[in-house]
């Protein structure tokens, strides 16, 4: 299993945030989605630190090895109000920023309602506008307090077949193993229902008109096999922000970094050189 670890902490309002930051250069910070964490960033994390970027990577709360807590909030309003603040805590007054899944709307909720500002935005499959969520996701979401008593065998095997899914080859399986392992045993069990019923859609509604007010250099990336959120997104979503990119990847699921990790890199550091030659 790959060592990835997260050797710093943030005192956020919503708990502990481990995070970490590693390369030289321009800074660029990674958001992951859910239910992931800072992990599916590792190769191309790397990759883009040895291109020569300052690379910062961080769990949310109630992800990965951050806090997970009975009765806290992990909503996208949450995640958003922090990552803001994490910047500030890092003192990166205009990063370039890379947002996946969930990671995408926070992002995006930090950049439009809390004034943080970026070089230079790139999403990849991000959760971004309406409607979002699959018949298991809405599923859990209307139950997740029955879930939540689910006997831990069922638990792991419905998480890892969920997980499975965002992948359109399929994942190593100590890939698998590491993605999952965050959400199993007593807490983790109850972070990721938690989690799931805290994921509601108001939370981009409230931002999804204003996509056109988005001024700085945009990059959508999306996997053409993606079965969470369809391909059709990836260009509304770039047809809503003035001056977008977009780029395809082909053969790729939800998971691009996952499944693609040398064309995302690819198509990221294209784009980051275009930014810094603007």
């Amino acid at each position: 299993m790959d060592d990835w670890k997260l050797d710093q902490t943030f005192a956020s309002g919503s708990g502990e945030v481990r995070w970490s930051a590693f390369g030289e250069g321009a800074p660029l910070v990674l958001l992951h989605g859910t239910p992931f964490s800072s992990y599916v960033w590792r190769r191309v994390g790397r990759a883009l630190a040895s291109a020569g970027h300052r690379v910062h990577v961080w769990d949310m709360p109630g992800y990965g090895a951050s806090e997970k807590a009975s009765g806290q909030d992990v909503s996208l309003a949450a995640q958003g109000r922090i990552f803001a603040e994490l910047l500030e805590h890092w003192g990166l007054d205009d990063p370039l920023v890379v947002a996946h899944d969930f990671g995408g709307a926070v992002a995006l909720r930090a950049h439009l309602l809390h004034g943080a500002r970026y070089r230079a935005l790139a999403v990849v499959d991000p959760v971004a506008l309406a409607p979002w969520g699959s018949p298991f996701f809405r599923l859990v979401a209307a139950n997740a307090a029955v879930f939540e008593q689910l006997p831990p065998a069922l638990h792991r095997a419905l998480v890892r077949e969920y997980v499975t899914s965002a992948s359109g080859p399929g994942l190593h399986p100590a890939t698998l193993d590491a993605l999952v392992e965050p959400w199993l045993g007593e807490s983790g069990q109850a972070a990721f229902y938690r989690q799931i019923a805290q994921a509601d859609q108001r939370f981009t509604d409230e931002i999804q008109g204003r996509y056109g007010e988005i001024g700085i250099p945009v990059l959508v990336c999306w996997g053409t096999d993606d079965a969470w959120i369809p391909v059709a997104k990836a260009h509304e979503l770039a047809a809503a922000i003035p001056g977008a990119r977009l780029r395809l990847i082909e053969g790729a699921g939800h998971l691009v970094q996952e499944d693609a990790p040398a064309e995302l890199t690819a198509a990221l550091l294209g784009f980051l050189g275009e930014v810094g030659r603007s």
